[in-house]
């Protein structure tokens, strides 16, 4: 491949490390390679101080390099997965999962060990609704506190803005060699982690079957596998990245386990369940979970989240 690969990314730290190891790991299946990071401010990078559902949720992180993509001013984009609404635009696909880092949230905090820790009327900060309910959901007498920016300004935050404890991914820590600050690490029993958490996801035009062919290596089954499950659970609820949902999808002996949640913006009204299928039929699973939430309540919850308070 004689071109040089544009490679579309946002300027943060660990998205600038992110991109960083994709360039290196395809040095590694074509060590010929030529490859330029060209860095691209996002809505979501400009706005830091609304809540992300309030400006229409986590694609403001990818609209603008989608539309650089397109207009062929990068060849391929990389995200983190769990940036990405469900559908893509016409024109675009995701060549390539590499491996998943760590699924998990991580528990922060200078002065106590765990959530259960933290006395009645503890502030506790994240910028994510997903963990807002899940942290409502076990202590409703914790008041939890919008937090925006990137990894260093939420953990200064937590010295600056008296909280108790911030809940941050623990993939973004560990690629930033910050995986030793978390006081724990939150099973699924705790929280469950955000569709697709700890994935990269390599997006490139569909026309492009030269880089597509290119970055077949750096594909990995087992993740292809959970997150597939994973984002048609989201899919199937249209539009449910605007309001509180949770999955994990988990690849063991050819099994494929999906556990799922849908929740109303408080945590008093979750709807959670499991099912277990066959790796090949991932997509199939996360959408017969979707349907079987939805029954179960969930259906109602999300109606009552989009038409908001009378």
């Amino acid at each position: 491949m004689p071109r040089t690969l544009r490679i579309g990314t946002r300027g943060s730290v660990l998205a600038l490390t992110q991109s960083r190891w994709v360039e290196a790991q395809l040095r590694t299946v074509q060590p010929e390679v030529a490859t330029e990071l060209v860095v691209i401010k996002t809505s979501g990078d400009r706005i830091t101080d609304v809540p992300l559902a309030r400006l229409g949720g986590k694609g403001l992180f990818i609209k603008e390099i989608e539309e650089a993509l397109l207009r062929g001013e990068v060849d391929l984009a990389v995200h983190s997965l769990k940036d990405m609404p469900a559908e893509l635009p016409p024109g675009c696909v995701l060549g390539a999962f590499p491996p998943r880092e760590d699924w998990r949230d991580a528990f922060l905090s200078h002065r106590w060990e765990s959530l259960a820790d933290i006395p009645p009327g503890g502030r506790v900060g994240t910028g994510s609704l997903r963990r807002r309910v899940q942290v409502l959901r076990q202590r409703p007498d914790l008041e939890v506190v919008p937090l925006r920016g990137n990894v260093d300004t939420r953990l200064r935050k937590l010295a600056t803005e008296n909280l108790d404890a911030i809940i941050l991914a623990a993939a973004g820590l560990k690629r930033l060699g910050l995986g030793h600050l978390p006081r724990r690490y939150l099973g699924p029993q705790e929280m469950l982690p955000a569709i697709g958490q700890g994935a990269l996801a390599l997006e490139v035009r569909a026309e492009d079957r030269e880089l597509l062919q290119l970055l077949a290596p750096l594909d990995h089954y087992p993740t292809r596998v959970a997150v597939t499950a994973e984002r048609a659970f989201l899919a199937r609820l249209e539009g449910g990245c605007l309001v509180p949902v949770a999955a994990l999808g988990e690849l063991t002996d050819g099994r494929l386990s999906l556990t799922a949640l849908i929740s109303d913006a408080d945590g008093r009204q979750v709807v959670q369940d499991r099912l277990i299928g066959d790796a090949g039929d991932a997509a199939a699973l996360g959408a017969a979970l979707a349907e079987r939430l939805l029954a179960a309540g969930g259906r109602e919850i999300l109606a009552a989240f989009y038409e908001g308070p009378d």
